[in-house]
């Protein structure tokens, strides 16, 4: 049953309770696009708070959760979790593997209290195989995939994608996927499950169209060298005149053809598929780049199917034309932000509340999850 205030609202999964025991980077993350999607997260913060964390007020990917505080290694944290994880639909965990079945916490002590719980685990290596019990980050877990390897130019080193390819689209995207499907045959069934979702998983899964065409001999296993890796003159980044830049795509003949024209260079380039004379057009489509400002060129490629499109950094993004016709961002509580993906024709999405502050809504929900000694103080530290 859905709760009151930001517990509940609007969204695919209201009335779906999450657990959340908090962490960093991609388990968080997952637990936001859950609380994006309508479901009831709380979210479990340790005393003094989590490393790396942010100003909790602008900790986004906190918003439309609740926080209670729960000390694990308290005599009884361990039972306050459970008594939450016994009225829950999914738990999320990032910890090494391992250290929740130590703090008492794990899925064969949650699923003796809630057989259908489905038992979402976060890691960058999984919960088995040499490098599990280790530690690490997003560009650790990404290299060995080899998919950081595929980005940056020839001759260059691999370039760092932020931590969105490991974490949030190897990590968060896949764990969430799969804590999805759990949670349908958990309805249809009773029966819970653990879902081990390990970047180092996803990150090679996301991959798999790149894989098939290495295998075909359509991919050189090298940067720079690829249709989609900056090798392709007409599918890539150029400079303009004031220093900013522009993102080309051109790849079907059509759209090809309309980008040359507008370009201005439609008498003098080789033809799209002569591979010889790749690094010509490259020199033609970059001396002609840097004759106009990102602004020009986008008015002038404005409406074109060339697939051209400028360069924005994260402030200037929410302001673009179509970005603000679509809502893709929105404004909460004086933070401009993302506002939640995908949409729903039956059951709209919105972001419910600010990021959580710790242990900001116990009472509430020691009430609507009924689990009324959530407020009492704990005992002392267990030995």
């Amino acid at each position: 049953m859905a709760v009151a205030g930001t517990g509940g609202g609007h969204g695919p999964l209201t009335g779906v309770r999450v657990l959340e025991l908090a962490g960093i980077g991609p388990g968080p993350f997952a637990a936001m696009l859950l609380a994006d999607l309508g479901a009831d997260v709380v979210r479990v913060d340790r005393p003094g708070g989590t490393g790396l964390a942010i100003d909790p007020d602008h900790d986004i990917t906190n918003r439309s959760k609740r926080s209670v505080v729960v000390d694990l290694k308290a005599g009884d944290g361990p039972a306050r979790v459970l008594d939450l994880a016994a009225r829950a639909d999914v738990l999320i965990e990032g910890y090494r593997p391992g250290v929740a079945e130590r703090l008492g916490v794990g899925p064969g002590d949650c699923h003796a209290r809630n057989p259908a719980l489905v038992y979402g685990r976060m890691t960058g290596w999984g919960q088995e195989g040499p490098l599990a019990p280790h530690a690490g980050h997003d560009i650790a877990y990404l290299a060995p995939t080899g998919t950081l390897g595929m980005i940056g130019t020839s001759g260059g080193p691999p370039v760092v994608p932020a931590n969105l390819l490991g974490d949030y689209a190897g990590g968060s995207l896949y764990l969430v996927v799969g804590v999805l499907a759990a949670l349908h045959h958990a309805r249809a069934t009773g029966e819970g499950q653990v879902v081990d979702a390990a970047i180092v998983d996803g990150a090679a899964h996301l991959a798999s169209m790149i894989h098939g065409m290495l295998a075909a001999g359509g991919w050189q296993d090298r940067r720079g060298a690829n249709l989609l890796d900056g090798g392709c003159p007409f599918y890539g980044t150029y400079e303009t005149a004031d220093g900013r830049y522009m993102a080309v795509g051109a790849l079907e003949p059509q759209f090809y053809a309309e980008f040359v024209r507008i370009l201005g260079i439609a008498e003098q380039a080789p033809g799209q598929r002569d591979l010889a004379r790749w690094d010509e057009l490259r020199e033609t489509v970059a001396a002609r780049f840097k004759t106009r400002t990102r602004d020009e060129w986008t008015a002038l490629f404005e409406g074109s199917d060339a697939c051209v499109a400028p360069v924005l950094s994260l402030r200037e993004a929410p302001h673009h034309p179509h970005l603000a016709a679509r809502g893709t961002f929105t404004d909460h509580g004086g933070i401009t932000q993302p506002a939640p993906a995908p949409r729903f024709s039956a059951t709209p999405t919105s972001v419910r509340g600010a990021p959580a502050r710790p242990g900001a809504h116990t009472a509430d929900v020691a009430r609507d999850w009924d689990v009324p000694h959530l407020t009492q103080h704990p005992t002392k530290e267990a030995d």
